[in-house]
């Protein structure tokens, strides 16, 4: 985990307003992917709705749709993972 999420709010139009430990906040725009494959039942704006943070602080629906907090703060941030961990420009592990 790169940056712990705080908070996750559904907005209208298919976003989520993110919010990290590190300050980072921004929206993530998933309207091109709901209705489709895995997404396909937060289709229903009241299912949308009920975000949360998992356990493993993932953004969640239910056990069977979530997507990695660590993906969507790269999405906001447009960072690449290389300038978060710095190591991983010079071939080194992470872990």
């Amino acid at each position: 985990m790169m940056v712990k999420l705080l908070s996750v709010n559904a907005l209208p139009g298919y976003k989520l307003f993110l919010k990290y430990e590190d300050g980072i906040s921004g929206e993530l725009d998933l309207s091109k992917h709901v209705g489709k494959g895995v997404f396909l039942s937060l289709k229903d704006p009241n299912r949308f709705c009920k975000v949360y943070i998992g356990e493993a602080n993932q953004i969640s629906w239910s056990d069977e749709v979530d997507i990695c907090a660590d993906s969507a703060y790269l999405t906001i941030t447009e960072k690449s993972p290389a300038e978060i961990y710095p190591a991983l420009r010079k071939g080194k592990s992470v872990a």
